[in-house]
């Protein structure tokens, strides 16, 4: 790649830029850092697709970097000889989604590839939904989930639903390499594309098809209805697409009383009620505890802006409120939704779910204990939907209860193929309904699961490496860790290594190796002398490294001195 002033020279003499761009090019003209990182620099594209604050450059999310990427997409699409099949396209509510969601079909368009456009924000796993509804090759979806404001995204799906898989990514990847940003995709006029029946619009008569397969996963409506008239439920989309269908499908399920907060029902991308708009944050649920404390609700629920992600706060004892994390609430649904299966009889010997590798292990207690599958994967829902994927493939017995992640995912069906907010909404609200009968908050019902299970703590670290070099110090770190593995970590010594890029196991005290099971991937797992586990990897959408602890023990008091000692610890993994 040219230098980066030559880069930006050749942006800022292209007579491609509008008047508001061409204003951020000469605000940043004498700002070396800042070009170097626009322009110096390109986005990678991997199996989580692209993001970067909205900004000029080849490094940063705008309409010329969406172009370039879907005609890389539209160039895989017409290698598989799939061109006639179309591809979906959703967007949520962050600033210019809508212009890069019509950016992506114009590009398919000027490609002669059909496309199916929403015709407004819509939640991620419906984008999903309709790839396996429409029979569509791909699906393109813009999006930065839960990031900060600055930034946006855009995730590429294939056939299955799912995101598209490392070997389509390293395709997508080269191929936007030969394409050049300004002028090298293909485009068509939206309208011209519209009125030449080549892109399609999906309006409200499809929601009704996903709130449909949504609705078919409910196990207990009766139960819902019986508490429908005493249980309140407070519901925020900080701002996003979960708006219009997380009140409606919880309608449908029977609940009367859903008290929105007003403020933060209105779709705006620089979520202005709140810091980030993450749902994995208490301060978020703020304004929705303000009216749950009004109107005498027990839960107050949150999804992020394109509504894959959920997070709730639940009553104590004391009657306050506290987060129910997203190892927790994995764990509470995995357990729910087996008892309640069972209950009425639609559980089989052999129903299976799925975790992610960084989720709580008291996953694997719960499906030992109550006689179901478990499958760990990597991280990314892909993994997830891929189980689903294979089972149905193979023709196997058994229905897919849940998949999670410790990241406030979860996908109660297999209508999608990536986790759905809306669909675990319906299904934490049913949970909830279960335990107010019974006189019990999700908070009780949690300890409840202790007692049956024992005691489980997770907790996370990041640890950040922003800047020029970061994805080199990144590197080092996991290369250092690799060859150099801690010998102990918070006073327990490591009898395992687990090295995913070998795909190996390694036993510390005997040299043995053994088969991960997983693919290839660049992640390390430590496990302790007392079974906890220690996992470390670098994030796909953001520059840092991720260090997950999963630990058990007797009770809260036994467990929190570990995971404290082992945070303080991996605090120097980065020392390199």
């Amino acid at each position: 790649m040219a230098s980066y002033r030559t880069e930006y020279d050749r942006w800022l003499s292209s007579g491609l830029l509008d008047e508001t761009q061409m204003a951020e090019m000469a605000e940043i003209r004498d700002k070396e850092d800042i070009l170097k990182l626009r322009f110096g620099m390109k986005m990678d594209f991997g199996t989580a697709g692209l993001r970067s604050t909205m900004n000029m450059g080849p490094g940063c999310m705008n309409v010329f970097t969406v172009a370039q990427t879907t005609q890389a997409i539209a160039e895989l699409i017409k290698s598989e000889g799939a061109d006639a099949r179309g591809v979906a396209i959703a967007y949520d509510s962050r600033n210019n989604s809508a212009l890069f969601s019509a950016t992506a079909a114009e590009v398919l368009a000027g490609n002669g590839i059909p496309a199916y456009l929403f015709d407004g924000i819509r939640p991620t796993p419906e984008l999903s939904f309709a790839v396996r509804e429409l029979g569509c090759i791909a699906g393109i979806n813009i999006t930065a989930s839960h990031n900060p404001k600055e930034y946006n995204g855009y995730k590429a799906y294939w056939e299955d639903g799912a995101q598209i898989s490392p070997e389509q990514a390293k395709v997508v990847s080269e191929a936007r390499e030969k394409i050049d940003v300004l002028t090298g995709a293909k485009r068509m006029p939206l309208d011209a594309a519209v009125a030449a029946g080549i892109v399609h619009m999906l309006g409200e008569d499809f929601d009704e098809k996903y709130l449909a397969a949504v609705l078919a996963t409910a196990i207990d409506p009766d139960g819902v209805a019986a508490i429908a008239d005493t249980l309140k439920i407070v519901y925020t989309p900080l701002h996003g697409a979960g708006y219009r269908l997380v009140p409606e499908i919880l309608h449908r399920l029977g609940l009367k009383h859903i008290y929105t907060v007003p403020e933060q029902m209105v779709l705006d991308g620089n979520f202005p009620t709140v810091k980030k708009p993450n749902p994995e944050y208490p301060d978020v649920f703020a304004l929705g505890i303000a009216i749950a404390d009004r109107v005498g609700s027990d839960l107050v629920v949150a999804t992020d802006p394109d509504s894959d992600r959920i997070g709730v706060m639940a009553r104590t004892k004391e009657g306050t409120f506290r987060t129910i994390t997203g190892n927790q609430m994995g764990a509470l649904l995995l357990d729910y939704i087996i008892r309640a299966r069972r209950a009425n009889g639609t559980l089989t010997k052999d129903d299976y779910a799925v975790k992610s590798i960084v989720s709580t292990d008291m996953a694997y207690r719960i499906a030992e204990v109550q006689g179901v599958k478990l499958y760990d994967v990597l991280t990314g829902f892909k993994f997830i939907g891929e189980v689903i994927k294979n089972y149905e493939r193979a023709g196997k017995p058994g229905r897919f209860l849940l998949g999670f992640e410790e990241s406030y995912g979860y996908l109660t069906g297999s209508y999608a193929r990536d986790k759905d907010a809306v669909g675990a909404a319906l299904m934490i609200c049913e949970m909830t309904a279960f335990y107010s009968k019974q006189g019990l908050t999700l908070c009780d019902a949690l300890e409840e699961l202790y007692k049956t299970y024992g005691y489980y703590r997770e907790g996370m670290t990041d640890i950040y490496m922003e800047g020029l070099d970061g994805i080199e110090r990144r590197k080092r770190v996991m290369s250092t860790l690799r060859e150099n593995p801690p010998k102990t970590i918070g006073g327990h010594k490591v009898a395992r290594v687990g090295d995913f890029a070998a795909r190996t196991y390694t036993d510390l005290a005997t040299g043995e190796k053994t088969d991960s099971g997983l693919p290839a991937s660049d992640v390390l797992v430590y496990i302790l002398d007392d079974g906890d586990k220690v996992i470390v990897r670098p994030s796909g959408t953001e520059p840092k490294i991720k260090i997950y602890f999963l630990t058990h023990a007797e009770n809260a008091a036994a467990a929190e001195p570990k995971l404290k000692a082992y945070m303080e610890d991996a605090q120097h993994f980065a020392e390199v």
